[in-house]
């Protein structure tokens, strides 16, 4: 039950905070500080619940995962359930905030829900939308899956994962809101209206495709071996013991005091 509590917990809190940059306070900080502020909420909730669930706090990265064997398929289903619930919680209690302030009106400013052709920020067309989304879901899912290989850098993950999420929404925002994310967009769009609901679509299968073809192309340039791979779990882990195990694997024995 744990690891579920974890990505329900870490997902409310990247729709809120990501969201609620974008709804509260965009505009004071802009493109870039929305980036940003998607970027370091997912950095900080790496450390913080990655050693309990492994912070996927996303459909796309669990579904790369486990198609890459370093998910435990049995739980897949489970583990959207409770991101795509979290995204829900944290769209309601945004809602209720940006309610208190007058005028305030979730349809008409779109409440940071994702969309295409009038929907888009600068009205970029169905078919932009999807190639964006596809290609930048692949890009995050794929740098999941680097940096918590068994030869990256210890402990680095995190910033590796959190950069490239502020870069995918510098590239994005303009495009489709940014989604990468099926639990991110369903969220927000409950809250902004028929027209966001009926194009949620795009952001699910997109972001789904782009997760997979990640684990395609993981496949495709490192062998998937299980002396050469470790669970995304214990990649965002920088303890003490993966640095004995990688010293196990390269016949270095740890200096005793």
């Amino acid at each position: 039950m744990r690891p579920y509590l974890a990505e329900f917990f870490g997902t409310f809190v990247l729709v809120f905070c990501g969201c609620g940059s974008a709804v509260l306070a965009a505009d004071h900080i802009g493109y870039v500080g929305v980036s940003l502020s998607f970027g370091f909420v997912l950095l900080a909730m790496i450390y913080a619940v990655g050693p309990i669930s492994g912070c996927h706090l996303n459909p796309a990265v669990t579904l790369g995962l486990t198609l890459s064997r370093k998910f435990d398929a049995a739980r897949l289903p489970a583990y959207i359930a409770a991101q795509v619930l979290g995204a829900i919680a944290a769209s309601y209690i945004l809602y209720l905030i940006a309610q208190g302030r007058p005028g305030f009106d979730a349809i008409a400013t779109g409440f940071a829900s994702n969309g295409y052709d009038l929907r888009s920020p600068e009205h970029y067309n169905l078919a932009a939308a999807f190639i964006a989304e596809f290609v930048l879901t692949t890009l995050l899912v794929l740098t999941i899956l680097g940096s918590t290989n068994l030869k990256a850098p210890v402990g680095f993950a995190g910033v590796a994962i959190g950069i490239v999420l502020v870069v995918i929404h510098l590239v994005s925002i303009p495009v489709t809101n940014t989604s990468v994310n099926p639990a991110r967009s369903i969220g927000p769009a409950l809250f902004a209206g028929w027209a966001a609901i009926q194009q949620v679509w795009l952001f699910v299968v997109a972001p789904l495709l782009g997760g997979a073809a990640a684990a395609g192309l993981y496949a495709s340039m490192r062998a998937l071996d299980p002396v050469l791979q470790m669970p995304e779990r214990q990649g965002l882990q920088a303890l003490a013991g993966e640095t004995e195990q990688r010293m196990e694997k390269a016949g270095i024995k740890p200096i005793e005091f």
